[in-house]
């Protein structure tokens, strides 16, 4: 089940390997009953995982994306200590966020990109991911070469110390360099 399902190698070639491996053909049928079993087997664990990631006090949630039938589908992660549920939905919003049913049953603390969608949800609190916010700031550098998001690069991977006061320092300065917002 490897092969089909974590290495994403086609259902006819997972045929072939096992038949090159053990010398026999298993048809499509039976290589998708034994991954129906594995879903079902793994459904327990599934609620066990939801159940600890509700009681996280601070959990990372992202989304990407993933062809299947040749259509756009996403992968909505939610990750906090040793526990990753993803949850594959064919929307990327809001319908696909109530659809996995943790975000909306969450008390803690989100840590997220700046994505609308998952600022919606006011029963928990957010916190902006590092990395996003480094990724964003290369693109304002590279595209506009502010000397503000260059500073603030410089700040969030050197200086800890005096960093409230840097970090408003630096945002008032990036304000007024800013065109205006429409």
């Amino acid at each position: 089940m490897n092969l089909l399902i974590a290495q994403m190698i086609s259902l006819k070639r997972v045929q072939q390997s096992i038949q090159t491996l053990i010398g026999q053909i298993l048809s499509e049928a039976t290589i998708l009953k034994y991954v129906m079993q594995l879903h079902h087997t793994l459904a327990a664990w599934e609620q066990s995982a939801i159940e600890q990631l509700l009681q996280m006090p601070a959990m990372h949630v992202d989304e990407t994306s993933l062809r299947v039938d040749r259509k756009n589908h996403w992968i909505h992660v939610c990750s906090a200590g040793h526990i990753t549920y993803k949850f594959l939905h064919p929307k990327r919003g809001l319908a696909a966020i109530e659809a996995s049913g943790v975000i909306p049953r969450y008390g803690g603390v989100i840590i997220h990109d700046c994505w609308a969608s998952y600022l919606s949800y006011d029963q928990c609190g957010h916190g902006l991911c590092g990395s996003h916010l480094l990724r964003e700031l290369t693109f304002v550098i590279d595209s506009n070469n502010y000397a503000w998001a260059a500073n603030m690069k410089r700040l969030t991977g050197n200086e800890y110390k005096n960093l409230q006061k840097r970090y408003r320092n630096i945002l008032t300065r990036g304000a007024k360099q800013l065109p205006p917002i429409p």
